[in-house]
């Protein structure tokens, strides 16, 4: 997984246009070895205007650390994106008016205080395609590379261990709160990034201890 993202980069530094991915591709790669509680995580949600990356654009995204198999919450962020277009009817999911977003943040800025919180991180998602279909969308327009950093999905994660368990997945078993729910975790209001974001972290932490059992439970058995 690592050598892979590695030689990708190299594959693409020539490309880079600015110095800030390239600054966030300098930190090293965690070793997919260690025990989870020593690898540090950037669990991350964003909110978009539709669910196909071509039409759609980002409206707000969050993340909050995950270190020493913990939830630091003062690392949490929670940042509005001025759109470009009206939100139209995504407003009745994510509950983000275009009177909110009009003095927001620039995709451009977000970016960069997004790579700056990444740099040597393990991002997090759930559900990764869709968040990531965005962000290396804007990374591709502002530098012209992906990301390309190391990355765990608790949807599939979890996905992964009910097919282990032979149990059937009906529609939405993998939703964010349904795969809370397996683990007792309480419920969120939901398509809000900051809050999501906080959920998956949580969910993280609660399957990793679960998978864990007390022993050692390296990274790459989540990637």
């Amino acid at each position: 997984m690592m050598w892979k993202l590695h030689l990708r980069r190299l594959l693409f530094r020539r490309r880079v246009v600015g110095p800030a991915l390239l600054k966030c591709w300098q930190m090293p790669l965690p070793a997919t070895g260690r025990d989870w509680r020593q690898v540090s995580f950037l669990v991350v949600d964003a909110e978009m205007s539709s669910l196909d990356v071509n039409e759609g654009e980002l409206l707000s995204v969050g993340w909050i650390c995950v270190e020493n198999g913990a939830i630091t919450l003062d690392s949490a962020r929670h940042h509005l994106i001025k759109a470009q277009k009206s939100v139209g009817q995504s407003a009745t999911i994510h509950n983000l008016r275009d009177c909110e977003l009009a003095e927001a943040d620039t995709l451009a800025e977000v970016q960069l205080r997004f790579l700056e919180a990444a740099a040597g991180e393990v991002l997090v998602f759930h559900n990764a395609a869709l968040d990531l279909s965005y962000l290396n969308q804007l990374s591709r327009r502002e530098h012209n590379a992906p990301l390309l950093l190391p990355t765990v999905d608790t949807l599939l994660q979890e996905q992964l261990l009910l097919q282990r368990r032979g149990i059937a997945i009906k529609p939405g078993d993998l939703r964010l709160q349904a795969c809370r729910d397996r683990y007792n975790l309480p419920s969120y209001p939901a398509h809000n990034a900051l809050l999501d974001a906080l959920s998956t972290a949580e969910l993280l932490v609660a399957l990793a201890r679960h998978r864990s059992a007390g022993k050692e439970f390296q990274l790459r058995q989540l990637l």
